[in-house]
């Protein structure tokens, strides 16, 4: 992304913040950016376009951040999901999420009601893979109910203690995990399920794409080869090309091959800075990746 095009997106988001989306117009943004209506037409074609840009960009920091505080830990460690869970309620309340999806949900607009019901349904299946790592295999059937009651839980103890003053996030995320471990454990115990993990599949049809095993390899590749750049000078080069690739082969619906092996291609010239065999696996799932589509297609 170019920086004058980063720079629309950053102005938009202030104005979002300070106004309101329903509120800003575009010539605000032209105003505020310091572009012209032609420029700001050249990178988006619409005020719509502009929001599902910024929220893009949101959440390609977010699973970037989320995924660093798992560096050499264990997924299965609980403080770790308590501390993932906390930093993206501090990056929504930063960025005035809750507000933005206020707006857009009581809005006529079906594009951005889509593309938000679908990042609900992202945050719900990320959710449910973290409980996986948590609470194990054998409790897999019922863990899509728990991370549906989860965050329920959570949004409500949030509205309502900040309400009540007490804004301690760390303290809400806990208590309301606190509260879900018990819940595992007498659903699991019930055997009671009321939403089968696979629909999954039908809420989010893209994801079929990649299955949970390619997914986890992709994850765990990811991972292993941000431990290798801990200490580079060019870290953050090097992260935001394994992020791109990351939410490229994720969350993309048109998944685009070619931006794909150029970033593999930025990091092959540096290919002894990584783990030779993290990285060579990190190619056969990207090009496997793309056969099947083409298989399919």
């Amino acid at each position: 992304m170019n920086d004058r095009k980063q720079h629309v997106i950053d102005a938009a988001r202030q104005l979002f913040i300070d106004k309101g989306f329903n509120a800003t117009s575009i010539q605000d943004i032209l105003n505020y950016s310091g572009i012209s209506k032609g420029t700001f037409y050249n990178y988006f074609s619409s005020k719509n376009e502009l929001l599902i840009a910024l929220f893009k960009k949101i959440y390609i920091k977010l699973d970037h951040e989320r995924n660093e505080l798992l560096i050499a830990e264990d997924p299965a460690n609980i403080n770790i999901f308590i501390k993932q869970v906390e930093l993206q309620l501090k990056m929504n309340r930063a960025n005035k999420l809750f507000f933005l999806f206020e707006e857009v949900l009581v809005s006529n607009d079906e594009e951005l009601k889509q593309f938000f019901r679908e990042g609900q349904i992202r945050n719900i299946q990320w959710v449910y893979n973290r409980f996986i790592d948590l609470f194990g295999e054998s409790k897999k059937p019922y863990l899509l109910d728990c991370a549906t009651m989860f965050i329920g839980i959570l949004l409500h103890n949030l509205k309502f203690s900040g309400m009540a003053k007490k804004r301690s996030i760390e303290k809400i995320v806990r208590y309301s995990m606190d509260r879900i471990v018990k819940m595992v454990d007498e659903v699991s115990e019930a055997g009671e399920q009321l939403l089968p993990p696979e629909v999954l599949d039908q809420w989010l049809p893209s994801c079929s794409n990649s299955s949970k095993l390619f997914k986890q390899e992709l994850y765990h590749t990811i991972l292993q080869l941000k431990k290798d750049i801990l200490h580079n000078k060019d870290q953050i080069k090097y992260v935001e090309l394994l992020d791109f690739i990351l939410d490229e082969l994720l969350n993309n619906k048109s998944p685009r091959k070619f931006l794909v092996g150029s970033a593999l291609t930025s990091l092959n010239l540096n290919k002894d800075t990584f783990e030779k065999k993290a990285f060579q696996k990190l190619c056969q799932l990207s090009t496997s990746f793309f056969e099947q589509i083409e298989e399919k297609s």
